[in-house]
């Protein structure tokens, strides 16, 4: 069961209730990953032209990447509850896994030192 008092509970529970009287219905999971998929790729454009080597274009400086990377998680929120994904659990044990796993690996890397 969600936590809904969850940082991330709380965004599954606002997205659920937006789409229950403002979106209509979930679009079907595989729509919903095409969408991801777009909105993932709106990011990489902005992040390519604004930090990368690619030149940004007139029309690319006004995008926002903050409400592109919103985009994102909205749509990665929407995935999570149509499949039943408690992503509040699933966060912790992804973090508990990383600091786990990665508790010297970090610090050990000549790269970034």
């Amino acid at each position: 069961m969600k936590d809904i008092n969850a940082p991330i509970g709380n965004l599954q529970a606002e997205v659920d209730a937006w789409i229950a009287t403002t979106g209509v219905r979930y679009f079907d999971p595989l729509t919903n990953m095409a969408m991801l998929s777009e909105e993932v790729g709106e990011v990489a454009r902005i992040m390519a032209r604004r930090y990368g080597q690619q030149s940004e274009k007139e029309s690319d400086k006004a995008k926002d990447l903050g409400e592109e990377l919103a985009d994102v998680l909205f749509v990665v929120l929407c995935l999570a509850n149509q499949t039943g994904t408690d992503l509040q659990a699933a966060w912790a044990k992804a973090m508990e896994k990383k600091t786990t796993r990665d508790a010297e690996r970090h610090r050990n890397n000549p790269k970034l030192g």
